[in-house]
């Protein structure tokens, strides 16, 4: 989309306007898809949000074979994604806990973001040579091809454990959902030092800029450039694999998002493209042990009934960070230029790091093994 976009307008405002687009139906309908996943049957609900996943993949491909894209096209799909995405994302955060028992979680939050991980790992760089050899029609028909694999994977998954009460959705239920985030520092802190490090130190959205006119190396290039934040995501989730689950997490969560704002930093100021590609890589090891905490944290800190109201809130935090962080990045870069927008963006993370520190001493001390054991109670 960020390729093709940019390919049609030549406009960094342009970028930025697919984050806003992504945003805005998950800021609106998320906590009603969260309240709807705790008082439904979350596979179900996962199911049926794939449709509309389906049916933008056909549009594109459609419209751009026979040469009637546009932009306003794009974003419409940008759009119609997001609103399926606001009712499918909570109700997956909130089923992954029903699949294993408690003790095996934090094991299982880091093999769902190894898988993650391998997924944006390979996507980018597949849709970067797709780009070049076949069109982007081809790299719009192979996600719709994806979207077909999501529904037969759906078809073979059983949770160990049913979810006991469920709570009919309501306004009442949504303000439970946000009352229990509001309480819980913990919950609250992980949610908020994701979102605003994201925002600022994010810089994905500038990608085909840095590819096309920075770094000089087209599509190709750019495939990796993007791959490269999860090549390194994916390095780290192995590793995590290997090691024992970090007790430490709050201390461990802190460094790893400093490590990611000074990465960021780096990348913004680079020139040579295999240093560009391993700061980007860097980025994206520190992001991965952020990841794997915070979703360890956030699911094991929060009671069944409320995971689907939880992971909404959750969720709107995660959405502000990466399409508010797009458009940050795509209009500060208008205004200014895109090395000012990425190197502004990681020292304002590194700053946010610092405030987190001071403001929050209960994830400053955090310790996984403790909320581990409150949820087995």
């Amino acid at each position: 989309m960020y390729w093709h976009v940019f390919e049609l307008s030549r406009s960094e405002a342009a970028l930025g306007a697919i984050g806003l687009a992504n945003f805005l139906p998950v800021v609106t309908l998320t906590l009603v898809g969260g309240a709807i996943a705790d008082a439904y049957d979350r596979r179900r609900i996962m199911g049926l949000a794939q449709i509309p996943y389906l049916a933008s993949a056909a549009l594109l491909f459609a419209a751009t074979a026979r040469g009637a894209i546009s932009v306003p096209l794009l974003y419409a799909a940008v759009f119609s994604n997001a609103i399926a995405f606001a009712f499918e994302s909570p109700a997956r955060q909130a089923f992954l806990a029903s699949l294993v028992p408690f003790a095996d979680f934090p094991r299982a939050v880091t093999f769902s973001s190894t898988a993650i991980a391998l997924a944006f790992a390979s996507g980018p760089a597949l849709g970067g040579l797709l780009i070049a050899g076949a069109g982007v029609d081809a790299a719009y028909a192979a996600y719709g091809v994806l979207i077909l694999g999501n529904l037969l994977g759906l078809a073979f998954v059983r949770p160990v454990r049913e979810v006991g009460d469920r709570t009919p959705p309501s306004l009442r239920a949504v303000r439970e959902g946000l009352a229990y985030v509001r309480g819980n520092p913990v919950v609250l802190g992980c949610m908020a030092l994701d979102m605003f490090a994201v925002i600022l130190g994010g810089a994905t959205a500038l990608l085909p800029v840095y590819a096309k006119e920075i770094l000089a190396v087209g599509p190709r290039g750019y495939g990796l450039l993007t791959s490269s934040l999860e090549i390194g995501a994916l390095a780290m989730s192995l590793l995590l694999l290997v090691r024992p689950a970090i007790e430490r997490a709050g201390p461990v969560l802190l460094a790893a998002i400093a490590v990611y704002g000074l990465a960021t930093l780096g990348f913004g100021v680079s020139r040579s493209f295999p240093l560009s590609v391993g700061l980007y890589m860097l980025a994206g090891a520190a992001d991965q042990v952020s990841v794997v905490l915070r979703a360890t944290a956030v699911q094991l800190s929060t009671p069944d009934a409320l995971r689907g109201r939880v992971s909404a809130v959750n969720m709107i935090f995660i959405a502000a960070s990466n399409q508010l962080g797009a458009v940050e990045s795509g209009f500060l870069a208008a205004a200014t230029s895109a090395t000012f927008a990425v190197v502004f963006g990681g020292i304002g993370c590194l700053c946010v790091v610092a405030f987190t520190a001071w403001w929050l001493p209960e994830l400053r001390s955090y310790r996984i093994h403790s909320v581990e054991r409150s949820a087995e109670a």
